[in-house]
């Protein structure tokens, strides 16, 4: 699936993959965030956090009329604050596909699938 953007000079066609290393790129930036999650977790190994070339097994993408929707799954660090840490992914994935894309995001869902304990 990609988003159809149309511009002046004709259109615009950006992969999933694509917005899905943005989002991820996004979401491991954040204090907090040890790593990216597949959002199948059953199927692709329950602890395994995802590196960056597997990024869109972490996001899941829906195009709408007014943006796009946007879930991000993460595994974040013991002893954080969880509301926090899931805002700060929101603004900052919606900040990054405005600012490198041109593309709204309407919503930002956070799912955290797993907590890391540190050594």
């Amino acid at each position: 699936m990609t988003i159809k953007i149309k511009v002046k000079n004709g259109d615009i066609d950006i992969e999933n993959d694509v917005i899905a290393t943005i989002v991820g790129g996004a979401a491991i930036a954040n204090p907090g965030v040890v790593g990216m999650a597949s959002k199948a977790t059953f199927r692709d190994g329950m602890n395994q956090i995802l590196n960056r070339e597997n990024y869109a097994k972490g996001v899941l993408v829906h195009q709408d009329d007014n943006g796009i929707n946007v879930e991000v799954y993460i595994v974040v660090e013991y002893g954080t604050k969880l509301s926090e840490v899931s805002k700060s992914v929101q603004n900052k994935v919606k900040y990054n596909l405005d600012a490198l894309l041109g593309i709204r995001a309407t919503e930002v869902n956070v799912v955290v699938q797993g907590v890391r304990v540190s050594d």
